[in-house]
């Protein structure tokens, strides 16, 4: 199924399904593309909750929403950490009684855009795999699930993460990134052998290869290696997790913005983060029967999982 969003209208009234009654969380949202999809859900009327690991810049942020008469939500978030998720999945339920659309957004990355570094490969694993990873899954008896307008999860994730490349564009990146590893290619094509505790054996052998500094030679992704890996395994579990929500009323697909404007990439980009968020808010709101499940959304175009 091919889908142009370029030139879609957000909301006709033919195709608005949601009404402020609806809960989208946007994780990692006190700046860049997170801030710019609150902003944005928030001006369709959805209620929004904005989250950020600093209590501070979350606030922040609210505030400076306020002040244009955008009001949302705010709870502190940090992914990476368990303790905070147990902690907001109770507040949430507590405060709105449960969620209708999530949007993975929060991660990290350690590189410039022209280094590589695994320095921090931990910590990118914990943040960009896990932490969504253990978000949805204390979040998934929340979902509403409504059979007329289904729950919606949206993990923000990478072209950096796709076993092949699509295409060559911005710098190129994609260029360098086909996976190596012939045992790892085999485990992300064949849908037979991949499961959620494949893709974490995956991750575990990285971080071991990283530990014992032959990552190189055991043909991991090139460029932002720790950062692909991260979104390799978020695409992976992504395409599981599709698979096993399919008719439960729960779509989960993932969307890679491209070359954006953020701190992530120094402020080097093709375009703005609220370019990035109109995109990303449109996915997020497709209307009912257009709403696929399982694919990765390269700037407007899905692509099928089994390209990754």
């Amino acid at each position: 199924m091919d889908m142009d969003l370029k030139g879609s209208a957000i909301c006709p009234s033919t195709t608005r399904w949601w009404s402020k009654e609806t809960v989208a969380v946007v994780t990692g949202a006190n700046k860049g593309i997170g801030f710019a999809l609150v902003k944005r859900l928030a001006e369709l009327g959805l209620t929004v909750v904005l989250t950020s690991r600093d209590v501070g810049k979350g606030k922040a942020a609210v505030e400076s929403l306020d002040g244009q008469g955008i009001h949302v939500a705010f709870c502190h978030l940090d992914v990476a950490e368990p303790s905070s998720i147990v902690t907001f999945a109770a507040w949430l339920e507590r405060r709105f009684g449960g969620l209708d659309i999530l949007i993975n957004n929060a991660a990290v990355s350690f590189n410039e855009i022209d280094t590589n570094s695994v320095e921090h490969a931990e910590t990118v694993i914990r943040t960009n795999f896990y932490g969504p990873k253990m978000l949805i899954e204390s979040l998934l008896p929340l979902f509403r699930r409504s059979i007329a307008t289904s729950s919606r999860i949206l993990n923000i994730s990478s072209q950096l993460g796709l076993l092949n490349a699509v295409n060559q564009s911005h710098v190129s990146l994609c260029a360098l990134q086909k996976v190596r590893n012939p045992a790892l290619k085999e485990l992300l094509q064949d849908e037979e052998i991949l499961t959620v505790a494949a893709v974490e054996r995956m991750v575990s052998q990285f971080l071991h290869h990283v530990k014992m500094g032959t990552w190189r030679e055991e043909g991991w992704p090139t460029v932002w290696t720790d950062y692909s890996v991260s979104k390799l395994a978020l695409n992976a579990y992504s395409r599981l997790l599709a698979k096993q929500q399919e008719g439960r009323g729960l779509s989960v697909n993932c969307f890679c913005p491209g070359f954006t404007r953020t701190s992530m990439t120094r402020g080097r980009g093709s375009r703005s983060p609220e370019e990035a968020a109109e995109v990303g808010a449109k996915l997020a709101l497709l209307p009912p029967h257009q709403l696929p499940t399982g694919k990765f959304f390269k700037w407007c175009t899905p692509s099928l999982y089994s390209k990754l």
